[in-house]
């Protein structure tokens, strides 16, 4: 299991549905509560974000591999959770 880095922003409101679905994903496969996620707001964080190859928030990456970019869907959120599984 490897750990989710999400860059977010505290005033986009992607980034709160992103985090809305992340919970309900939890509730519907228990196994995603044990991944760590790391959340980094981009305004706190500046030298890691300006590190990171990314335009819009929420990002989400897995080992150093961006897997999401900007609006986020349930789906794509599940993408996420299942490559942090992934050994």
């Amino acid at each position: 299991m490897k750990e989710i880095l999400m860059m977010k922003l505290e005033s986009c409101p992607y980034c709160h549905q992103a985090l809305d679905m992340m919970e309900e994903l939890k509730r519907e496969q228990p196994e995603y509560k044990n991944i760590p996620v790391k959340m980094v707001n981009e305004d706190e964080d500046t030298e890691l974000s300006e590190s990171l190859d990314y335009w819009y928030v929420p990002t989400f990456y897995v080992d150093g591999k961006k897997l999401h970019e900007g609006v986020p869907t349930k789906e794509k959120i599940k993408k996420v959770f299942e490559g942090a599984l992934k050994e």
